[in-house]
């Protein structure tokens, strides 16, 4: 590190830090808290102290392998603390293998603290959002490298990352706060953009009480939109109370709702409701996905999509201007963040845990220990 000491923020000359490593495919016993080498930014990068991280379903299907073609039932089927019992599955990431081991994370709140070789050092001490989707070869091609999947994340001290992913934010927020944003709110407006919801837009919003579900409520609203939001009983008062027009209950939006009586779905369920789904959809219709925890595989008939032009949208890239609108949102106070719980790193596996019992609204964040406080070289 001490080739960065001329171009660093009030930082440790400490080389190792507190991480989360995910070891493979498994259980909760191949999260291992570790102390491995502080990353060092290279040409065109910068390194961001981890102020606080946002946990999503994500970290845990990739822990599971639960993106992997053999997988054909919903998360809920490889949940748990299954630790032995899972096999290998070479295709179980989101860009095919996941490079184990790995420290996940894509939800950041940090602070740059460095900057690589020939980098700009007035942006040292910004807190920034990290964008977790990141275009490799730029925004004419699809290809995707995103933080904590294809490369090590936030459950760490320190992440290094493209400086021109670190996003300054001026905003009142907690870092906690903060930190409930980049991916589930990038996921939401990617759809609700992909969507063209505009004023007036009747939109049918599945998991509406889920980070992404709650996200895609606020951010629909925002536009105009008259937003129908599915969620169970015990949440639907919050999810009222995030703007949505409409609640109805989770199972319940083919039997509630008539017929070609919603312009737009974003549905991040999918499973065996998909097709009474599409039959809810208007002349010309849009469905948007980006995730299929009620289960990947779906009955489709086509007879309902090609009469009824139906379009079916699938997001996993984020579109340019995705994340720039997202942090002006933020700082114009557009949206608010729902912090449901915060946890210290080192107990990701309780977090983890609490988290799969889906009793909460919004999304749950872990804190690194502040590295000033540990004594250099001890772990």
């Amino acid at each position: 590190m001490a080739t960065l000491s001329s171009r660093s923020a009030g930082r440790a000359p400490d080389p190792t830090m507190v991480a989360v490593v995910t070891t493979g495919v498994g259980g909760y016993d191949r999260l291992v808290l570790s102390r491995v080498p502080v990353p060092v930014p290279g040409e065109g990068e910068v390194l961001v102290r981890v102020l606080a991280a946002g946990m999503n379903n994500t970290e845990i299907n990739t822990r599971l392998g639960w993106y992997s073609s053999s997988v054909t039932a919903g998360t809920d089927s490889t949940s748990g603390d299954l630790a032995g019992d899972l096999p290998v599955r070479p295709d179980g990431g989101w860009n095919a293998a996941t490079p184990f081991p790995l420290i996940q994370g894509a939800d950041c709140c940090g602070r740059i603290v460095a900057v690589g070789p020939g980098g700009d050092e007035s942006v040292l001490g910004e807190r920034v959002l990290i964008r977790p989707c990141m275009r490799t070869r730029g925004f004419s091609s699809w290809d995707t490298a995103w933080l904590g999947s294809d490369v090590d994340g936030a459950f760490a001290q320190f992440v290094a990352v493209p400086a021109h992913e670190a996003f300054p934010v001026r905003s009142a927020w907690s870092n906690a706060e903060l930190a409930t944003i980049p991916c589930a709110y990038g996921t939401a407006e990617n759809m609700v953009g992909r969507a063209g919801i505009t004023t007036g837009t009747r939109v049918l919003v599945t998991g509406a009480s889920g980070g992404v579900g709650s996200a895609v409520v606020q951010l629909a609203k925002r536009r105009g939109a008259h937003v129908i939001g599915a969620a169970g009983e015990a949440k639907q008062d919050r999810v009222r109370a995030l703007g949505a027009d409409e609640v109805i209950g989770r199972h319940e939006p083919p039997t509630l709702l008539e017929a070609r009586s919603v312009d737009v779905v974003i549905d991040n369920v999918a499973g065996p409701g998909f097709a009474a789904l599409l039959r809810l959809l208007v002349r010309g219709g849009r469905y948007v996905s980006s995730g299929a925890i009620g289960g990947p595989l779906v009955e489709l008939d086509m007879r309902t999509l090609y009469l009824n032009d139906l379009t079916l949208v699938g997001c996993t890239a984020w579109d340019e201007q995705v994340f720039p609108d997202l942090v002006s949102c933020i700082e114009r106070e557009e949206i608010r963040p729902l912090l449901a719980k915060v946890f210290p790193l080192d107990r990701i596996a309780t977090a983890q845990q609490e988290f799969l019992e889906k009793t909460h609204v919004g999304n749950f964040v872990l804190v690194p220990p502040d590295p000033d406080a540990v004594p250099a070289g001890q772990g």
